[in-house]
């Protein structure tokens, strides 16, 4: 009770202020800052506040397997509406998301994530000259991408299947992927559940995987991608949840 009464009455209108607040800056600065680092160290700024006002304690490890300034495809399972601060916080990387070509169309923020180098994907119709020029553009301003490939939050921390669209985009572009494991994000927001808890999470980045840029990558070898990236991923995050 005393979890649920803190998250109702203080961690959810604490939030709520750093996101109206760094909202507007991030998107105000896009008109002016066409890179997205401003907008960048906005949401930064506000993962680190989330995760100190609600109490969460991370463990990093394997960070020294990257290189700096380097453009790659984080790849992560997905336990929490945490892990996206976690990352966004303890991972030093210019990072974007790939989302749906349907958030284009809603005002101010459409616009803001066109301008900041995030990519809207029309996954009916692929465009492979703008997937292309989007890559170019991220590797020419050092940026790199998350994505969480299981399109969903885990219910009991074991990784669920990785869906191959965004492994189609990195082997089209030829874009180095990097897993990424995620532990203990569970325990602190539990998917369904509106009680928020002080944890700690590890983030486990492992080896980089390199690609070969392809313009249309057979569907196996898109397929086997996934499948090794997902082998790589859930072992740290299955052993938790089987001891669980």
């Amino acid at each position: 009770m005393f979890h649920l009464l803190r998250t109702v009455f203080f961690l959810i209108p604490a939030i709520g202020v750093y996101t109206i607040v760094l909202g507007t800056l991030s998107v105000g600065s896009s008109f002016f800052d066409r890179s997205g680092y401003f907008a960048h160290g906005c949401a930064r700024l506000w993962a680190w506040l989330i995760l100190a006002t609600t109490g969460v304690e991370v463990e990093v490890r394997g960070l020294e397997r990257l290189e700096p300034g380097k453009t790659y495809v984080f790849v992560s399972n997905h336990q929490s509406i945490y892990d996206i601060p976690v990352i966004f916080w303890w991972i030093p990387f210019q990072l974007r998301i790939i989302a749906k070509e349907s958030l284009g169309r809603f005002p101010m923020l459409g616009p803001h994530l066109k301008r900041t180098g995030h990519m809207l994907v029309d996954r009916s119709r692929p465009d492979k000259s703008g997937i292309f020029g989007w890559a170019n553009a991220l590797t020419s301003k050092g940026l790199s991408l998350i994505v969480f490939p299981e399109g969903t939050r885990s219910a009991d921390g074991r990784v669920g299947v990785f869906k191959g669209g965004s492994f189609y985009l990195a082997m089209q572009a030829g874009l180095p992927i990097v897993p990424l494991s995620i532990v203990g994000s569970r325990h602190v927001m539990r998917k369904g559940q509106l009680t928020t808890c002080p944890g700690f999470v590890t983030l486990t980045v492992h080896e980089p995987i390199e690609t070969t840029a392809n313009p249309e990558p057979p569907t196996r070898d898109v397929r086997a991608l996934a499948t090794r990236v997902r082998e790589v991923v859930r072992g740290l995050p299955d052993a938790e949840a089987g001891g669980g």
